[in-house]
C-alpha cells in the first residue's frame, strides 16, 4: 500500500491524498460504505460502483466468520470474489462486535470467549485467530485485534484495556509476520490506538500504535456515547502523534457534521453504519438538513428527492414518491433512500477533499456544518 498526500490545508490539518492498493487507489478523505455480511444492505455492487462511485468498502470479520463462515469464503477465493467486487476493502477485527456482545462474552487476556448471535453458540478469538480469519477474507486492509471500551469506562479498565490491547497488536504483528497473504495480491495491516476519553492514555497509546511503523493507523473506541467535542478532543490529541505520511482511520464515525469536523482535524479514513441504517428507517442526509421523509409534509412535494442529484435516484424520483413507498412499506423506499444517503456521503468527502485542493476548506466546512446541522 502506498499513501500519497497531494495537498495539506492551510488553516486546519486536513489533507487530500490518495492510497494505492493492488485492488485499486482509494482518493482521501474517504467514506467507506460498510458491508457487514457481504453485502451493503438494499444496495447492487453495480450501483455501489457506478451510481455511489465507493472507492472501498467494508467486510466484518465477526459476521463474516459466522455466516457464510470462513471456509466458504477461502474455497471462493476470497470475499471479492465472493461478492464480485474488484475495487479494495477493508474489514475490521471483530473487536467491535465482540464489545457489543456485553452479555455474551467473556474477556481475557488470551482472546474473547462469546456465543453467537445466530445460534447462541460458543467461540473464541484470539489476536492470532482475528489475523487468520482476515488473511482468508482477503480484504486488502485489516485491523489489529483490540478490546473497545465503552463509554463512561473507569480510568483503571480503560488503562488495563489499552494494554491489553498493545499486548494483542504485537502478538498480531507476530502472526501476520509468520503467516504471509494466502492470495496473491498484497494486504496492508492498521494498528488500533485505543484508551477511551482520557487523555494520558491516548498519548501514550497513539505513541506506541505510531512505534509500530504501520502503514496506516486506526482510532477506535470513539462514538460510542461520548460527547462530540470529546470526540472531536481526543482525535486532535490522537492525529498530533500519529505519523502525517501514513492514513489515519477513525473507526465508526459518524454523521455529516462529525466527518467534516475530523477531516479538519487530519482525519483520512470513515465508515459507519448511520447513513445505511438511517436511510432504511426514512431519515435522509442533505446538504441543507436531514429530512423524515415519513412526515407528511412530503406527501405532495414533487421536487427531487436532493436537488443537487447527487446520484440518479434523487432526479429520478420525487420526495413524494418515496413518502408514498415508506407509507406502502415497499422495499423500493429503503433502497432509494439507501443508494440516496450513501450517495451523500461519498459526495460530501469528495466535496471536502476539492476544497482542501482548492485552499478553501475550512470556509466550506463551517458553511456546511450550519447548514447540515437542521432538520427539514
Amino acid at each position: 500500500m502506498k499513501f500519497d498526500i497531494l495537498e495539506f490545508d492551510q488553516q486546519s490539518s486536513a489533507r487530500a491524498g490518495t492510497i494505492a492498493t493492488d485492488h485499486g487507489k482509494i482518493q482521501t478523505p474517504i467514506f467507506m460504505p460498510v458491508g457487514t455480511v457481504a453485502s451493503v444492505k438494499g444496495v447492487h455492487q453495480t450501483e455501489l460502483k457506478n451510481d455511489i462511485n465507493a472507492d472501498i468498502i467494508l467486510g466484518n470479520t465477526y459476521h463474516l466468520y459466522l455466516r457464510p463462515k470462513t471456509e466458504i469464503l477461502e474455497k471462493a477465493g476470497g470475499l471479492h470474489k465472493f461478492i464480485n467486487w474488484d475495487r479494495p476493502m477493508l474489514t475490521d477485527s471483530g473487536g467491535y462486535q465482540v464489545y457489543s456482545l456485553s452479555g455474551r462474552r467473556k474477556i481475557n487476556e488470551e482472546g474473547v470467549n462469546f456465543k453467537s448471535h445466530i445460534d447462541g453458540s460458543s467461540h473464541f478469538f484470539s489476536p492470532e485467530f482475528s489475523m487468520e480469519i482476515q488473511r482468508k477474507i482477503g480484504a486488502d486492509i485489516i485491523m489489529a485485534f483490540d478490546e473497545c471500551t465503552p463509554y463512561p469506562c473507569d480510568y483503571s479498565y480503560a488503562k488495563n484495556s489499552m494494554h491489553m490491547t498493545h499486548r494483542w497488536l504485537n502478538r498480531c504483528v507476530e502472526y501476520l509476520n509468520e503467516n504471509r497473504e494466502i492470495y496473491n495480491y498484497n494486504q496492508s495491516f492498521f494498528p488500533i490506538v485505543q484508551g477511551s476519553t482520557y487523555k494520558d492514555l491516548r498519548k501514550e497509546s497513539a505513541e506506541y500504535i505510531a512505534s509500530i511503523g504501520a502503514v496506516g493507523n486506526a482510532i477506535g473506541g470513539l462514538s460510542v456515547g461520548e460527547p462530540a467535542e470529546e470526540m472531536y478532543a481526543t482525535t486532535e490529541i490522537v492525529c498530533n502523534i500519529l505519523p502525517k505520511d501514513k492514513p489515519r482511520y477513525l473507526m465508526g464515525v459518524g454523521t455529516p457534521i462529525n466527518i467534516l469536523e475530523n477531516i479538519a482535524l487530519g482525519v483520512d479514513m470513515f465508515d459507519c453504519v448511520m447513513p445505511t441504517r438511517n436511510a432504511r428507517n426514512g431519515m435522509l442526509f442533505t446538504a441543507h438538513g436531514t429530512i423524515n421523509i415519513k412526515n407528511k409534509k412530503w406527501e405532495d412535494d414533487f421536487s427531487p428527492i436532493d436537488e443537487m442529484a447527487i446520484t440518479y435516484v434523487d432526479t429520478y424520483y420525487s420526495k413524494a414518491y418515496l413518502k408514498h413507498l415508506f407509507a406502502a412499506k415497499e422495499y423500493l423506499g429503503k433502497q432509494i433512500a439507501t443508494i440516496h444517503n450513501l450517495g451523500f456521503y461519498l459526495w460530501l468527502v469528495r466535496e471536502a477533499r476539492n476544497h482542501i485542493l482548492a485552499g478553501d476548506f475550512i470556509q466550506w466546512k463551517n458553511k456546511m456544518v450550519k447548514q447540515m446541522d437542521k432538520r427539514l
